[in-house]
């Protein structure tokens, strides 16, 4: 068995072998690591948990140098997601505290400020989600006229059309004499179609053919109805044990979907998509290694290089579109030669990618049976709600069902109005209460006083009182006849004045 010491990494390579904590080098290693320290272009093809990151980040790392402040990156890594981009980062960190390198990851989902402050002040290695570095380019924010190493990793989808425009731009940013390396699960037409326009005489590494699976992972498939899906899963879950386990659904409705049901189902489970933030996802992840949830609903972005320790088994709720991606995600388990499982559910509509993916890996996958699951139950409930959703489309039970919405919104109206002009039995008992308390403190206070009752106070003070009028002169309205000349006497009117005027005038002449 050749050791790390026979592959020509420096003593500060050594150093980061014992750092990541290897005692032997895999077969992509071996093969991968002599060839990236001579300079020469790569292509390497190895299943997945075959430790392709250090493959490439090792002997990487070991030949460059540094930059100066506010320089590089010397060693650019582009990656499809970003959950591996964040364990790439982690293994070249580690590296990096025996080389002594700066690590740099620019990511989506993330704030663009940090990750401009951080490329200004000068980067060695630099790791990348494709969309994120074209964004920094445009910004001025990166620039890469010093990379001396790229690296594509999962560079079959790298290079597929969806990112084959922002990798086409990329590449042009990069110098002509660069070292270029592709590693990947599998080799397939899209690398060997654009790799002359990107390799000088690249050395191939193929540890893992074309569609080869590990042989630790048992896989199987239960052919079931669409709409049973869950419930096969559920009954799957229960039977099998749900613990450490990667559901993978075609689309992220179904993975929201799912989760809700499983959820309910009482299971302890998350989702895993695009349209989850990166610290969404990442919580996620945690939280499965943690153990705080059992169960990982995802679509294909977690399908590619997520080392994620001891799943216990992948159920592929919907076959994948594209037969490779069958291939990464039955490589969630039995990573590093420790068992697996894997099941898949086939609808009579996915029955043609099945047979794609037996032809890619080769095999006749055999069928197997959830005994808890009774099919003629759920048939029975999907046809009970079929049923009701029918009814509800039906136009005349539509209408008879919106005639009595009506007739109980109107009845409550009816109701609602009576009671805003009845006064409230609760209001009433407390003014009456309120009143009752006021009456016995007067009357508590009459009698301490001397008074018969609490009215006697005031009749003996309204016979004592003086009768006012209008202008507190006296009550002339009462009828009653007031002293001549007293106080109380009203203010003589107009025509009073007039005629006393008159008289005083002829007593005058």
């Amino acid at each position: 068995m050749t050791s790390f010491n026979e592959l020509g990494l420096s003593e500060l390579g050594l150093a980061a072998v014992d750092a990541l904590g290897y005692n032997e080098p895999t077969p992509v290693q071996q093969q991968a690591i002599p060839a990236i320290l001579q300079g020469r272009d790569v292509i390497a093809a190895a299943k997945t948990g075959t430790g392709k990151t250090a493959a490439f980040s090792l002997p990487s790392m070991d030949k460059i140098g540094h930059a100066r402040h506010g320089q590089g990156p010397l060693m650019l890594v582009i990656t499809p997601t970003r959950e591996l981009a964040m364990q790439i980062r982690e293994v070249c960190t580690t590296i990096a505290t025996k080389t002594h390198h700066h690590v740099t990851c620019v990511v989506g989902g993330l704030s663009y400020g940090p990750q401009i402050d951080a490329l200004s002040r000068g980067t060695d290695v630099l790791i990348a989600t494709p969309g994120r570095l074209v964004d920094l380019i445009n910004q001025g924010a990166a620039d890469l006229s010093q990379v001396e190493t790229v690296v594509l990793d999962e560079a079959d989808r790298m290079l597929d059309m969806g990112f084959l425009p922002d990798m086409k731009r990329i590449i042009k940013q990069c110098p002509v004499d660069r070292q270029t390396l592709l590693f990947s699960a599998t080799i397939d037409s899209a690398i060997q179609k654009n790799m002359k326009n990107l390799l000088k005489d690249p050395v191939f590494v193929e540890i893992a053919h074309k569609g080869e699976t590990a042989d630790t992972i048992e896989q199987y498939v239960i052919h079931v109805d669409q709409r049973a899906k869950i419930d096969l899963l559920i009954s799957l879950l229960n039977e099998r044990g749900g613990t450490r386990i990667i559901v993978f659904a075609r689309t992220r409705h179904r993975v929201d979907n799912t989760v809700k049901k499983l959820r309910r189902a009482g299971f302890k489970c998350a989702p895993i998509h695009s349209d989850r933030s990166q610290n969404q996802r990442k919580r996620a992840l945690d939280d499965f290694a943690a153990g705080k949830i059992d169960i990982i609903v995802a679509t294909d972005v977690l399908a590619r290089g997520i080392d994620v320790s001891d799943v216990y088994y992948v159920v592929n709720l919907d076959m994948p579109m594209q037969a490779e991606d069958y291939v990464h995600r039955v490589g969630r388990t039995g990573r590093a030669g420790e068992k697996g499982f894997a099941v898949s559910f086939i609808s009579p509509d996915t029955k043609k990618l099945l047979r794609a993916v037996e032809k890619l890996i080769g095999i006749s996958i055999p069928t197997m049976e959830v005994k808890s699951f009774d099919a003629s139950a759920s048939e029975a409930a999907l046809a009970d709600k079929a049923t009701r959703k029918a009814a509800k489309e039906d136009p005349e039970l539509a209408a008879a069902a919106k005639e009595d919405k009506s007739r109980k919104k109107s009845k409550a109206k009816r109701e609602r109005k009576r009671n805003e002009e009845a006064p409230s039995p609760h209001k009433t008992r407390g003014t009456a209460k309120k009143q009752g308390k006021k009456n016995q403190k007067a009357a508590q206070a009459a009698q301490k006083n001397g008074h018969k009752s609490a009215e006697e106070p005031a009749r003996k003070k309204n016979r004592n009182a003086a009768p006012k009028g209008r202008n507190g002169k006296g009550d002339f309205r009462s009828g009653k006849p007031q002293a001549k000349g007293s106080k109380n006497d009203f203010r003589p009117g107009r025509a009073q004045r007039r005629t006393r005027a008159k008289q005083h005038s002829k007593s005058a002449r």
